[in-house]
């Protein structure tokens, strides 16, 4: 018996084999210019009875799941004591269960307190999605993110503290040409002021609906760096970025020119080669119709 979804529905690449539950639909937030992910969707937290009834569905047709990823764009805003009715029902539904994930903004982690986000963890919630997009207060200002430098290294500590691990994500290209540097080194310096388990990077890509809200709440005209100026800020990013634990990282998303895997600081070296290889043109770029979000 399969699960009937609340279309479009979005998963990190790495939640591409595992279960999926919605517990709210849409986005709280739904106001990055960047961003047309649930633009189709007005945000509502559904009924703990239908999550609740979607779980014993999903447990008759995968009783083995091991993994499982809690839709729409951030499950975390709904209330602690909810969370945890569901995640007490995901346990009871799944024997095998070792991991439950979300999206979450820095705005869901930060109304959480250490405590809440600690029973979540001892529940079973064991990894968050973040997008942090940019380090840069400008840039964040620039794309209506929502959130600050400051909000989001908080945001990352609270996590951390709850024993939480974090998926942040960064996206190349967010500053265009005026303000590539600012974004990449205001980045780096969010990077190296608050732990984080998981790193990847994403290049900008704004679909058609989106292009006139972007340009005009950047707030001057938009240049879109080229494949090669994007590599040239993966090139800052790795070579600045200096964290406080050993962070995984990745640019496999279907929407980066290269591919990159390794973990810093331990691999900054051959990811640095690999970067200079494919700006010296030896290295093959991912053709643009093979790109997505």
């Amino acid at each position: 018996m399969t699960l009937s979804y609340h279309m479009p529905l979005y998963r990190p690449p790495s939640e591409g084999d595992n279960l999926i539950i919605q517990v709210t639909l849409g986005c709280s937030f739904n106001r990055c210019s960047f961003c047309a992910m649930y633009r189709t969707k007005q945000y509502s937290q559904r009924p703990l009875e239908a999550v609740q009834e979607d779980i014993g569905r999903a447990a008759l047709s995968e009783p083995d799941a091991r993994r499982v990823f809690l839709a729409d764009g951030d499950a975390l805003s709904l209330p602690t004591g909810e969370l945890l009715a569901i995640l007490d029902a995901l346990h009871a539904a799944f024997p095998a269960l070792t991991r439950v994930s979300c999206y979450a903004t820095p705005a869901n982690i930060l109304r959480k307190g250490v405590d809440e986000l600690a029973l979540l963890k001892g529940q079973g919630l064991s990894l968050l999605y973040l997008g942090i997009e940019s380090g840069s207060d400008l840039i964040l200002k620039k794309i209506t993110k929502g959130a600050s430098q400051k909000g989001i290294a908080e945001a990352m500590h609270k996590a951390h503290d709850a024993g939480i691990k974090v998926s942040g994500t960064v996206i190349l290209g967010l500053g265009g040409r005026q303000h590539w540097q600012e974004h990449i080194d205001g980045t780096i310096a969010l990077l190296n002021s608050a732990p984080i388990t998981y790193l990847s990077t994403l290049q900008l890509y704004l679909e058609d609906g989106i292009v006139d809200e972007f340009q005009r709440k950047f707030g001057e005209a938009f240049e879109m760096q080229s494949d090669s100026a994007i590599l040239l800020e993966q090139q800052r990013l790795i070579s600045g970025v200096s964290p406080p634990q050993p962070v995984i990282f990745r640019s496999n998303h279907a929407s980066n020119a290269l591919a990159l895997a390794g973990n810093l600081p331990r691999d900054r070296a051959k990811l640095l080669a690999q970067l200079e290889a494919a700006l010296d043109g030896e290295a093959p770029l991912r053709p643009w119709y093979l790109r997505g979000m």
